[in-house]
């Protein structure tokens, strides 16, 4: 097992993989029973996962979950429209209603459009806010109490490092936190916080899940991607990097807002 460099067999790394997920639901209380949660589906193996973890966890353990999917069409053509087709496919396979939300109806236009206009400069910078807010709107829409997603442990070590690249300490001081939005209408839970990505990779190869796995078009222009292959650098000397790594920056981010 990658994060903790276990011989074990397959089933029981479906088993520790699962309950390693239930006890951060748990421990953290990231769920009421009762809750509407909207699980962020793109169709990729990160959404995929959680959408059947999560829906098999809620069976098992009882949570009480209303679990809705929740999908944006920001309008990137061969690559969107492909992807929501496996959203569909997830639909049927877990008995989740879906409700797609798309740029075109919300804002008027595609990111194909954008992209024409602005070029590949900086898309992903406007795609990501406009995602986040249709993302907002999709499970206002839903009236869920709660919104999921498939950040895992390596997606926020990149967060974190590019934070620090950029001197945001306003948002490096919340980017980690498993719970966000709080404060607002509906709060942000990623319950893959401390699950690596190769593990998410293993369990959704072995399990035979329908996952959608090609790269966005205008994706190899993003900043993420310099963050992203420094960590996995990183890890080729030191495997468990990712978690490391964020544990230190969440005790330097802990030690500036006490003594600042």
């Amino acid at each position: 097992r990658p994060k903790t460099l276990e011989q074990i067999c397959r089933e029981c790394f479906y088993l520790a993989f699962e309950d390693e997920i239930h006890q951060i639901i748990v421990s953290n209380r990231l769920f009421i029973r009762g809750d509407r949660v909207a699980i962020g589906a793109s169709g990729g193996k990160d959404s995929t996962v959680l959408a059947y973890v999560l829906s098999k966890l809620n069976r098992i353990h009882d949570y009480g979950l209303h679990l809705f999917l929740l999908s944006v069409d920001e309008g990137i053509t061969g690559y969107r429209d492909d992807s929501l087709e496996t959203v569909h496919r997830n639909q049927i396979q877990y008995g989740l209603p879906l409700k797609v939300v798309s740029y075109k109806d919300l804002y008027g236009w595609t990111m194909d459009e954008i992209v024409k206009l602005i070029g590949l400069k900086n898309n992903c910078t406007f795609c990501g806010v406009f995602r986040r807010q249709a993302l907002d709107r999709g499970a206002a829409f839903l009236k869920a109490d709660k919104l999921v997603t498939g950040h895992n442990a390596d997606d926020i070590a990149e967060t974190v490092l590019l934070n620090i690249l950029r001197g945001d300490i306003a948002r490096l001081s919340r980017c980690s936190s498993i719970i966000t939005g709080e404060d607002g209408p509906i709060p942000r839970c990623k319950p893959f916080k401390y699950t690596y990505e190769k593990e998410i990779v293993m369990y959704a190869y072995f399990k035979k899940l329908d996952y959608f796995s090609t790269e966005c078009i205008y994706s190899p222009n993003a900043y993420r991607g310099f963050a992203r292959e420094f960590i996995k650098d990183l890890e080729r000397i030191r495997s468990p990097f990712s978690s490391l790594f964020i544990l230190f920056v969440c005790l330097f981010v802990c030690l500036f807002v006490c003594y600042s």
